[in-house]
């Protein structure tokens, strides 16, 4: 499993398929007038972990060639409210590769609750930024991500 945890270590169930879990620290602007922490904060927690994953499968940056990567949705399931402190642990993985796309998981979990506190999902389009247009997900990126993820992936038509 690789890991990049930038403040201490978590163990808990949820992250143990996540090839890529990292810790960030709940800050107390995270939170809104209601006292928990706001609902766009997950979602920023979420976006950390995924650039750390498209930088080490080379798809970070838009390259030399015009192509990079889009967000093209993201989901949240939110499960439980969180405060002050704590410190959250979250884990990436990619569940589907399609032709031009891939679909990532995300679980936030709370060290103070020892529980989940969000389930995200995103789909990532790989774009040629000077035609404006999808392409396949290149040959090199899929390598990197079966490397990460320890396994084959099949490639599906699309990814929803």
């Amino acid at each position: 499993m690789l890991s990049w945890p930038l403040y201490g270590t978590m163990k808990h169930e949820s992250l143990s398929e996540f090839p890529l879990v990292i810790g960030i620290p709940v800050q107390w602007g995270d939170q809104d007038a209601y006292g928990h922490v706001n609902n766009t904060v997950y979602l920023r927690w979420c976006e950390s972990v995924r650039i750390e994953y498209l930088r080490r499968i080379g798809l970070w940056a838009i390259g030399d060639d015009g192509i990079g990567p889009i967000l093209a949705s993201i989901s949240c399931d939110y499960r439980r409210p969180l405060t002050y402190p704590d410190t959250v642990y979250v884990g990436v993985r990619v569940e589907k590769i399609g032709n031009s796309s891939f679909r990532m998981d995300h679980v936030v979990v709370s060290e103070a609750q020892k529980l989940v506190a969000a389930e995200v999902r995103s789909t990532i389009v790989v774009v040629d930024y000077r035609r404006n247009k999808s392409v396949p997900v290149p040959e090199p990126v899929l390598a990197a991500i079966e490397k990460i993820e320890g396994r084959v992936f099949e490639r599906a038509a699309a990814v929803r």
